[in-house]
């Protein structure tokens, strides 16, 4: 067996391995969805922007989906954390010494952010669009029966796009720290990432200005926030290249990976 095979089947084996470890969390998790999902979805009901509004069936399937659904969703949260941690061993071996502790640091960090962005997307992005509907159907005299398939599929709709977003800072802060951008690249860049997350917002928010902006705001500050923490990063690189230069008496410092800016 050629060296180029032995090496793609160690990676095969070892994907095989970090995959068989997640779906193995994610099936004990589920057990655990399984028994809390009754409760997470009457919490929904009676709290939620549609308490007090009747949930039809309207397929067989559709309370075993909902069901499953809402304990996946807890599984998905509860190992998020391993999920990357999973996601990190496997490429460590590829990784420097400095790119390897960045993104352990940064696992965290990103499930904090996660865990924020499915909380506004919920309470804050969803209950808008909810109740901008609910408003206009009234106007229109329409009479609101939901189902509880698309309810809740209205509902992720929402809920996935904006967690995502909310990892910027992380993902932002761990390519300064590899040297793959700078901040003189986010701040250059500026107007076409406020673009962007306007028109996401725009997208995903009830089209009123003031749910727009109820919206977009958080996004363009969690951007500025991102640059703010790049900028801080790279700082420090720069003190620490000089140091270095210092005490080694080597005038070339280290150079970032990809010129951005």
């Amino acid at each position: 067996m050629k060296k180029a095979d032995m090496k793609l089947s160690l990676h095969l084996a070892e994907l095989r391995k970090r995959l068989f470890l997640i779906l193995l969390v994610l099936a004990a998790t589920m057990a655990g969805g399984l028994w809390i999902a009754t409760d997470l979805l009457n919490y929904l009901r009676t709290l939620g922007p549609a308490a007090g509004i009747m949930w039809h069936a309207f397929s067989p399937w559709d309370s075993i989906r909902v069901y499953m659904q809402a304990a996946f969703l807890c599984s998905v949260g509860v190992s998020m954390p391993f999920i990357l941690y999973q996601l990190w061993a496997f490429v460590r071996p590829g990784l420097r010494r400095e790119e390897r502790s960045a993104a352990l640091r940064y696992i965290p960090l990103a499930t904090l952010l996660f865990a924020a962005g499915v909380a506004f997307a919920y309470f804050v992005v969803f209950r808008s669009a909810f109740r901008f509907s609910a408003t206009l159907n009234e106007r229109m005299e329409m009479t609101e029966t939901y189902g509880t398939a698309q309810y809740f599929s209205f509902m992720f709709s929402i809920l996935l796009p904006v967690s995502l977003i909310f990892e910027l800072p992380a993902v932002l802060m761990f390519l300064t720290k590899l040297r793959l951008i700078r901040p003189v690249f986010l701040r250059k860049y500026r107007r076409h990432a406020y673009l962007g997350l306007i028109a996401v917002s725009t997208f995903i928010a009830p089209p009123d200005f003031v749910s727009n902006l109820l919206i977009a705001a958080p996004l363009l500050l969690l951007f500025e926030l991102s640059v703010m923490l790049s900028s801080f990063i790279h700082r420090r690189q720069v003190l620490l290249d000089r140091a270095s230069e210092s005490a080694t008496g080597d005038p070339g410092s280290p150079q970032p990976q990809m010129q951005t800016g």
